[in-house]
């Protein structure tokens, strides 16, 4: 046909490289490479200074300073005016000793640095979820063609049939003209298919940064399995330690923590200091003074009244904690939610897949029931290119069905927060390399 050099042009084109891959070896890929990823390990990264910045508040501050001059004085006192240089030099200390504000800043400071590694936590589940999409999605797109090249062969053969009947004639045209159109159709599908191939490619590249390897694909029949337990357990576990949900009570936390920093601005300040000055060149009238100051003690200060500033900020630091909390509030139900979805997805999938491969099995005998009604007489080619499309609408279901169901699973462990890169070496005792091409 003309559209064969096409269809190899496209093959050739998509043909990924010799190696086999698997899940875990794309997610590695896509660790040292999404830029997604990336930025969330550089928060990370940002984070952990946060502490080092609440510590601070609590250390010794120690400032050195120094200053020269070029004075010019006019007096009015007899021989008083005088030209001259001048220059100092100061080391301060001081040491907090009692900080309320301080104190409680550091401690949020600690609150901090557990978000920033929670929120990496969520972005490597994140990636742990898009390579599984990702990596299904050219799975089921490779399936998709191969049972449409599957279907094309039939339909050749019922093609070829079909005129073979004509020419003796014991069929009419219509059987030949059916099966074109029937051919045809699977050309149009496959073109459509491999370009949602090509798409899908690009996407799985865009995460790992390079085309990706022959894929593993998922071994028939795989041992598909429904969610262990209930789902109101499940439920009640997302709400435990979904990583959302554990970020809005750590936030819950700060908030709490602010309302105190900032009732502690009532609180008296005490801090321990120390100082040792130079000055050279001092004038005192006719006399130029070098002196060395040094002193040690204690600075207290009482915050008496600042406009009403203290209490502002303690009403706003009130109304954002309960903002807080109903965020608390908001981000458990929602990790219910998401657990009872995902449970009910696990579960359905399941059945759905349990099913589908019983539908596979009932088309496929309907197609060899047909085939044999038409060898008798009794079926016409059009029954056989129904029962043919059937097949491969039962194949493209399953497939998708299976796939759809072990990402429903690497969901319902990720909306608990258990989600981790071993889930996916645990899809790969399911995967197996594809086939050799003869």
């Amino acid at each position: 046909m003309q559209l064969k050099p096409l269809f190899i042009a496209l093959t050739l084109a998509l043909a990924p490289a010799a190696h086999a891959t698997n899940l875990v070896d794309v997610f590695r890929d896509a660790q040292a490479y999404d830029a997604q990823y990336a930025a969330a390990r550089a928060a990370r990264e940002a984070g952990q200074e946060k502490a080092v910045q609440g510590r601070a508040g609590l250390l010794p501050n120690v400032n050195l300073g120094g200053n020269v001059r070029y004075n010019s004085l006019e007096s009015s006192l007899p021989r008083g005016d005088a030209d001259y240089d001048s220059n100092g030099l100061s080391l301060t200390a001081a040491q907090p000793v009692y900080r309320k504000q301080n104190q409680v800043q550091y401690a949020q400071a600690k609150e901090q640095v557990k978000i920033a590694d929670m929120q990496f936590r969520v972005a490597e589940q994140d990636l742990i979820l898009r390579v599984a999409q990702a990596y299904f999605d050219v799975l089921e797109s490779q399936d998709n063609i191969a049972f449409i090249n599957s279907q094309k062969s039939a339909i050749t053969e019922q093609l070829a049939f079909a005129k073979r009947n004509f020419e003796v004639g014991t069929a009419t045209i219509t059987d030949t003209h059916e099966a074109q159109a029937r051919f045809d159709l699977a050309v149009a599908q496959e073109i459509a298919e491999l370009n949602s191939l090509n798409i899908r490619l690009r996407a799985l590249e865009k995460i790992i940064g390079k085309p990706p390897g022959t894929l593993d694909t998922l071994a028939e029949p795989a041992l598909l399995k429904g969610g262990p337990g209930s789902i109101d357990e499940w439920a009640a576990r997302a709400v435990e330690g979904n990583l959302q949900a554990e970020i809005q009570r750590i936030a819950k936390t700060i908030a709490d923590q602010e309302v105190e920093r900032n009732r502690a601005g009532h609180h008296p300040t005490l801090d321990a200091v120390a100082g040792y000055t130079i000055n050279n060149g001092q004038n005192f009238g006719a006399t130029q003074v070098d002196t060395r100051v040094a002193s040690v003690g204690l600075e207290l200060n009482l915050p008496i009244y600042q406009g009403g500033l203290i209490n502002s900020r303690v009403r706003e630091a009130v109304a954002n904690q309960e903002k807080a909390r109903q965020d608390v509030e908001v981000a458990a139900r929602e990790a219910g939610l998401q657990a009872r979805q995902a449970w009910l997805n696990v579960n359905s999938g399941v059945a759905r897949v349990r099913a589908l491969e019983q539908a596979l099995v009932s088309t496929q005998a309907q197609l060899d029931s047909t085939k044999l009604g038409l060898e008798v007489g009794v079926r016409t080619n059009l029954d056989v290119l129904n029962a043919e499309q059937q097949v491969l609408s039962a194949q493209r279901d399953l497939a998708g069905a299976r796939y759809a169901s072990l990402l429903a699973g690497l969901s319902l462990k990720a909306a608990v927060g258990t989600l981790s890169p071993e889930d996916l070496a645990e899809i790969d005792q399911v995967l197996r390399p594809p086939a050799a091409v003869q």
